[in-house]
């Protein structure tokens, strides 16, 4: 569908909120404690953060939960009994404030469950999400969106995106999907035609820092290079960075038993964990804290692009900032642009 702008009044957010929650949604929306904003159930409008540049945590466990259940399975007699997960129980969701790299980094999480295989359970998950990106009007250090096809106003993974119409208070809301509407449709009152079109000069100005196309055809040239032992000397593999990139879906699948009955559950893992690659023979192919940041790289910037046509980074910047040794991966990507192979 073609999208649709509106303007909704300063006033109107929290009654959307409001009618939102009478019709039974229920809302994710960022939280700050202690300084770090990460989304969770919101039940009053004046919870939500709204000053942050990025949330600590990325949004993806809406739909990729960190720890997740997907059967159950018991032993008897007569056999062994399994039951799957109830794909009715999952609730409709309105996932309220996230920014454009969050909400674009739906998609590259979605290339990877519904590669050679369709996550069902993702799949549903998913279905039941309504996105409401806001727009970026600061970025700080550690943001490089532009740099890897992104913008602070990037409508791509939202169905309704906000940006902020200058100190007024006031936004342009850009309708852009068959979810979005059907919000509109609940609030009709709230979303005002408008003849206000361009935002840009509403947007955070973020310069590119480097060619992801160029990274892509370095790193061709590039897997036997000393860089990656220069660069992965800080890192303590403690799987931070991978915890909160909207885009890593590393996972790992085990059981847990209790007697007779147990369930199956699927948990986040991480490619830079020593143990990821460890071989039932005991051999590991990545056994040296290189090999395995490299893989990180790789994996998104040469892999993904090459097996599902998306990069696997949105250029949120929450790797950088939540390294306990200050690994940032922006200025690592620029010195694998400027290195010479």
């Amino acid at each position: 569908m073609n999208i649709d702008k509106r303007l909704v009044r300063k006033d109107s957010l929290e009654k959307l909120f409001d009618i939102l929650k009478r019709n039974s949604k229920t809302i994710y929306a960022p939280f700050t404690k202690n300084g770090k904003s990460t989304f969770r159930d919101t039940e009053s409008f004046g919870a939500i953060s709204t000053g942050y540049i990025q949330t600590t945590e990325s949004a993806k466990d809406i739909a990729f939960p960190r720890t997740e259940k997907l059967l159950d399975f018991s032993k008897s007699k007569e056999g062994m009994s399994v039951k799957g997960t109830d794909l009715n129980d999952i609730p409709d969701v309105i996932l309220w404030g996230v920014r454009p790299c969050d909400a674009s980094g739906i998609g590259e999480l979605s290339s990877i469950f519904n590669w050679d295989y369709k996550d069902e359970i993702y799949i549903n998950r998913l279905s039941k999400v309504t996105v409401f990106g806001f727009s970026c009007s600061k970025s700080d250090e550690y943001c490089f969106c532009t740099s890897v096809g992104g913008n602070p106003g990037n409508t791509a993974g939202s169905d309704i995106l906000f940006t902020l119409l200058g100190e007024e208070g006031d936004y342009l809301a850009e309708i852009i999907t068959e979810k979005g509407l059907a919000v509109v449709d609940l609030a009709q009152n709230l979303f005002e035609k408008t003849d206000i079109s361009g935002k840009e000069k509403f947007l955070a100005e973020l310069p590119v820092k480097f060619s992801h196309e160029d990274i892509r055809l370095k790193l061709d040239k590039f897997f036997e290079s000393k860089e990656w032992i220069e660069q992965s000397l800080r890192c303590l593999g403690c799987g931070a960075c991978a915890y909160v990139c909207p885009t890593c879906a590393c996972f790992d699948i085990q059981d847990e038993a209790h007697g007779k009955k147990g369930s199956r559950v699927r948990c986040w893992d991480s490619c830079g964990f020593s143990h990821f690659t460890v071989h039932t023979s005991g051999y590991n192919p990545r056994n040296v804290q290189s090999a395995r940041w490299r893989q990180r790289i790789m994996h998104k910037f040469s892999y993904m692009p090459e097996r599902l046509s998306v990069y696997g980074c949105t250029g949120c910047g929450r790797c950088s900032r939540a390294c306990p040794v200050d690994m940032n991966i922006l200025e690592h990507l620029i010195s694998i642009q400027e290195v010479t192979v």
